[in-house]
């Protein structure tokens, strides 16, 4: 099994950016925590960060025939986007949204996800660990669907 995540705009400052927010922890050690943990569930993971939202939707197109599902924190693009979440619904690939702040008691127009009418689910509000979260629920739902 193969999983794409996808990190969204800005998240290549975490660590810098809005600790407070955000934390202190690192886009890469968070993708070092992803690659450890497939490792353990037995699965592949690649990681994707873009500020471009063109970037962004060609590479979840591409996707599709190559992984199993998509874990996405479409940062900012998750409350604008409707071309990622239409590049979602196209591809039919298994999505997992995910978000390091819980968007639904920040700012009022964080409330509203695009992404999450065409997620599996969504996980929010964990920091570091709402990617680990959306990693096992993702590699949890593939295999459901296979009937393992």
């Amino acid at each position: 099994m193969k999983i794409l995540v996808v990190h969204g705009p800005n998240l290549n400052l975490l660590g810098k950016r809005e600790p407070h927010i955000y934390g202190t922890v690192t886009l890469d050690e968070i993708n070092g925590r992803l690659t450890a943990l497939a490792k353990e569930l037995g699965t592949d993971v690649s990681c994707f960060q873009s500020n471009h939202e063109g970037e962004l939707v060609q590479k979840i197109q591409d996707a599709m025939g190559q992984y199993q599902a998509i874990v996405i924190n479409p940062g900012a693009y998750t409350h604008t986007s409707v071309a990622l979440r239409d590049a979602i619904a196209s591809t039919g690939i298994l999505a997992v949204e995910v978000h390091l702040s819980n968007i639904y008691r920040r700012e009022e127009f964080r409330k509203h996800s695009y992404i999450s009418g065409v997620a599996a689910g969504q996980i929010t509000g964990f920091g570091p660990e709402s990617y680990l979260l959306g990693l096992r629920a993702a590699v949890q739902a593939v295999r459901s669907a296979a009937g393992q």
